[in-house]
């Protein structure tokens, strides 16, 4: 998520479907919120073992549900043929309405918070209203790692599986209705306002908290959040918490209190495509119930946890489906561009800790870039990159396991969010 303190942690590196990345690239966030974007036909490569395993004490808190709360999500053929994107479908709908519309190829984040979909995703049909702010309309400007999405701040209601968040804010990303993003905010890295730039139709955040800055942004305005615009131009404004891009999640009537993504193992070389599920609340029906000794506790403010890998204490670090792979700063492991590529796939280990101590142990691989590349598979646990913020666990941490993130200051079973399990 991105916030006064948090960042959007989508990190997307760019490979054409059957060649590998050349040239590098990519970049990795900037802003001060916490955001962020993956292992083999035997068994999945990574191990865990926890220092703690009694989290899992049931809440007498939690309530039940019987709404049906499995999503289905897909690793495939993406939009600009971008490897290891985890997306889905979703229906947004003219709020109260039963105007709606089904969009495809909306990639799931668990690094950032709120619904953002392409204008050009949304037929011209559905009319979604706008959100007044200060004499104009809001508007955003939402930092990821790589790149900005500019766009109008618009009501509607958002379903998926049986859910509904009802007359929430979601970002319409390259709105035409408004002016030309800010200055602060357009040199914010590269554009991400087309299906070509974006990869994707949209982003589904689906992280640690229940809107996408909080209270930083609903007491000053600050650059690179909330405008109010109008004919003239944008202004930075303060934005109530009401008004804020919302996590669709923390808005369900049940199953709020987070998700858990289930995704099978792949082989070391890879899949050419993947099929798994995304189900809503932590605790709160059969599904999704939480039997993972490892719970770590992540910073209320930033959404960070510690890895430590390597020799190196990465203080910035967090679970991202919203990354397409491993990113973190090393030299024991040569570059091929962005992407490292040693000789032969090499295997780490690391642990991570959560802000009360309690710490996993985990084992990984890191595969030759090119190789991976060179094929025409979509799915890897073993893709690696270089970055100099912290170190993200992307997507090929995920196959494999069951990840729960819990939202912040809502009941689970194993306390109040923030967190991440697996």
């Amino acid at each position: 998520m991105k916030s006064a303190l948090r960042f959007h942690a989508l990190l997307l590196i760019v490979c054409a479907a059957l060649v590998g990345c050349g040239g590098g690239g990519g970049s990795s966030s900037s802003s001060s919120s916490g955001s962020g974007s993956t292992p083999s036909a035997t068994a999945p490569t990574s191990s865990t073992s926890s220092t703690s395993a009694s989290n899992t004490t049931q809440s007498a808190n939690v309530p039940q549900s019987t709404t049906p709360n499995v999503q289905l999500v897909t690793v495939g053929v993406s939009p600009g043929s971008t490897r290891n994107m985890l997306t889905t479908s979703v229906t947004v709908c003219q709020a109260g309405t039963s105007n709606c519309a089904t969009i495809d190829d909306i990639q799931v984040d668990t690094g950032s918070n709120g619904l953002r979909i392409l204008a050009s995703a949304l037929p011209t049909t559905l009319s979604l209203p706008s959100i007044a702010a200060g004499g104009g309309v809001s508007a955003e400007c939402a930092v990821f790692g790589s790149g900005y999405a500019w766009g109008s701040i618009r009501n509607a209601d958002v379903r998926m599986a049986g859910q509904q968040a009802s007359s929430i804010p979601i970002q319409v990303i390259a709105d035409s209705a408004l002016p030309a993003a800010p200055t602060d905010c357009a040199n914010s890295g590269a554009s991400l306002l087309t299906v070509s730039s974006l990869h994707s139709n949209g982003i589904l955040g689906v992280g640690l908290f229940p809107v996408d800055c909080g209270n930083g942004c609903s007491n000053s305005a600050l650059p690179r959040w909330y405008y109010s615009c109008t004919t003239s131009g944008c202004t930075a404004t303060a934005q109530p918490l009401a008004q804020q891009v919302t996590n669709p999640v923390s808005s369900f009537p049940l199953d709020n209190n987070g998700v858990v993504i289930d995704l099978p193992a792949v082989a070391d070389a890879g899949a050419a495509s993947v099929s798994g599920s995304l189900i809503f609340g932590i605790g709160t029906q059969s599904n999704n119930t939480l039997t993972s000794p490892n719970v770590l506790k992540a910073n209320a403010a930033t959404g960070y946890v510690t890895t430590n890998s390597g020799g190196q204490t990465y203080v910035v670090s967090y679970l991202d489906s919203g990354s397409n792979g491993l990113l973190f700063h090393s030299t024991q492991f040569p570059l091929c561009g962005f992407w490292y590529c040693p000789t032969s796939t090499q295997s780490a280990s690391a642990s991570i800790t959560g802000i009360d101590g309690v710490s996993s142990t985990v084992s990984f691989d890191i595969a030759n870039s090119s190789t991976l590349f060179s094929s025409s598979n979509n799915a890897f646990d073993n893709l690696a990159g270089n970055s100099s913020q912290g170190f993200g666990w992307g997507l090929p941490f995920f196959y494999g396991k069951r990840i729960y993130t819990a939202i912040a200051a809502r009941n689970t079973s194993a306390g109040q969010g923030p967190y991440y399990a697996f």
